[in-house]
């Protein structure tokens, strides 16, 4: 993986609603919490603009993250949950789950369309893309996480779609959904007609016919 995070974070004693808005009003901290790896939960402070910065990067959200402690120690995590303010630009809170090198972990990732303009469906045909996940959920262990998964739409016509398990995955990554049965294989993309198309083939067949 070619980016790398890191943020620097502080225990953080003061809990409670109350010491959260203070860390938010005076001092542009965010509050959040490390849990898991088998380790207590460690409620922690970071800097609103560095995880604001971090955020701007859809890899953020499906990578390792090294969280370095005022001590000197380091934990390797992913980001669980994150609370944004309904109206203005802020996150207010940051759940993190440490990850373990040999034990499996649960993200979801973004899915990369490649070849939508070019496909069959929408340059032979004259169709429309429609994205109907940008995600998907993945299970594998930390060193095979991929930042991203590429979905390759060339080959695909007018009325097609592609489905979960079409998805050529990385090696070591599997998606968990797809294990509880075929109603759990979900279309991700397809390509429909647009208005134009389905007027010019019904034009085109009024006059065949006249």
């Amino acid at each position: 993986m070619a980016v790398e995070f890191e943020l620097n974070v502080q225990p953080r004693a003061d809990l409670g609603k109350g010491a959260s808005r203070r860390l938010r009003r005076l001092n542009d901290l965010v509050p959040g919490i490390i849990y898991g790896g088998g380790q207590d939960p460690v409620a922690i402070t970071l800097s609103h603009k560095d995880i604001h910065r971090a955020c701007e990067n859809e890899a953020f959200f499906a990578h390792i993250i090294k969280l370095k402690n005022a001590d000197g120690g380091t934990d390797s995590a992913i980001i669980k949950a994150l609370q944004r303010h309904p109206a203005k630009d802020r996150i207010m809170h940051a759940d993190f789950l440490r990850v373990q090198m040999d034990h499996e972990i649960t993200v979801e990732v973004p899915l990369h369309f490649l070849n939508e303009e070019s496909s069959l469906g929408v340059k032979r045909d004259g169709g429309m893309v429609s994205h109907v996940m940008s995600s998907v959920t993945i299970a594998c262990l930390p060193a095979d996480l991929p930042e991203f998964i590429e979905v390759d739409i060339a080959n695909l016509a007018l009325g097609d779609s592609i489905h979960m398990s079409d998805i050529v995955l990385p090696k070591g990554v599997a998606i968990p959904e797809l294990a509880l049965g075929e109603d759990h294989n979900q279309v991700i993309v397809s390509i429909h007609a647009t208005r134009a198309t389905i007027e010019a083939g019904s034009s085109e067949g009024g006059e065949g016919a006249a």
